[in-house]
């Protein structure tokens, strides 16, 4: 048997997969989390910008690593049907390039979930972005069966924005929030399942998803 096949028949999330022809979303065990956090260290936009809600790469060098390490514990520690956070690692190659995120409360009930992302600075500009979200929709509509993506990016992170109009969302209103304390403009968006069903692709493979379905979905129906 294995190594680690003991810790993916009791969290098989270990084994998902979602594959396309230019990258791999792999749900990460503690050696890829690790690689993530390095990754991370060395940079994901200029300091002088924030990207994200909650502005975690401020930390310090070494405080980073290990906040990352403990983010990605915690997401696994919490998890249960009505409320999960999957953090995928973006592999091309084989070799981390960022991370792709989705996230629910009550998805059995709602099938709504919530996405973000990021990449390695020196692996941006090359369309993983607008590659990755199609993996992890595709995963949300196809794989789980998902009915309504939403999403959100500051006003100037015009990355974000580029890929969120190629991947086929709507506008949804905006809101103001508080950036490293300074009120900024977010913008919100929102793709329902038919309009992502006339854009799918059928070039794009999940793999390990029955074996870990119902930790995103709940038990099974025995109606019937």
């Amino acid at each position: 048997m294995a190594l680690g096949a003991p810790l993916t028949r009791h969290w098989p999330l270990f084994g998902l997969r979602v594959r396309t022809p230019i990258l791999e979303l792999r749900y990460p065990d503690d050696e890829l989390v690790a690689a993530l956090a390095d990754l991370a260290a060395h940079g994901i936009h200029d300091p002088t910008t924030m990207p994200f809600g909650v502005p975690w790469t401020d930390a310090h060098p070494g405080d980073l690593e290990r906040n990352s390490l403990q983010h990605y514990w915690e997401c696994r520690g919490s998890w249960t049907a009505a409320s999960w956070r999957a953090q995928f690692a973006v592999l091309v190659d084989g070799q981390p390039v960022g991370v792709q995120g989705l996230w629910a409360d009550d998805f059995p009930a709602l099938g709504k979930f919530e996405s973000g992302s990021w990449l390695g600075r020196a692996y941006q500009g090359q369309g993983l972005g607008t590659e990755m979200r199609a993996a992890m929709l595709h995963l949300a509509f196809a794989g789980l069966g998902a009915a309504l993506a939403v999403t959100s990016a500051w006003e100037d992170n015009a990355a974000s924005l580029a890929v969120t109009e190629r991947s086929g969302y709507e506008p949804n209103g905006e809101d103001l929030r508080l950036r490293r304390g300074v009120p900024t403009r977010l913008l919100l968006f929102r793709l329902e399942r038919p309009r992502w069903e006339q854009r799918r692709r059928h070039d794009i493979e999940i793999l390990g998803l029955e074996e870990c379905r119902t930790m995103f979905t709940g038990p099974k129906s025995t109606d019937g």
